[in-house]
């Protein structure tokens, strides 16, 4: 799956979105779901070892899904919902597809 990654920021600095974002371990397949205003940065982050020690031992990582938002808050309640359990389903639901090319 190849994923284009363009953001742009108005002047100034603010934030133009907010993303809230499914990695899937090439590994071992297991999910992370994870919060950036910086897409492409931070995908970069996890494939290259920077961040926490989950996502450092689990890596490589594809983009399997991303939802952006223009307000911070409206993305962390997202993430929030996602990281549930009732959150994961609707992912595996929302992916269910894709999810079942890969057995």
């Amino acid at each position: 799956m190849v994923v284009a990654f363009t953001t742009t920021r108005p002047k100034g600095g603010d934030r133009a979105m907010w993303y809230i974002y499914v990695l899937q371990s090439a590994k071992n397949s297991r999910h992370y779901t994870g919060l950036t205003d910086d897409l492409k940065r931070r995908f970069h982050e996890h494939n290259s070892g920077q961040g926490g020690e989950y996502t450092r031992d689990n890596r490589p990582y594809v983009l399997i899904y991303y939802e952006a938002y223009k307000h911070k808050k409206d993305a962390e309640s997202a993430e929030k919902f996602y990281k549930s359990g009732v959150g994961r389903e609707v992912i595996k639901n929302k992916l269910k597809n894709f999810l079942s090319q890969e057995k």
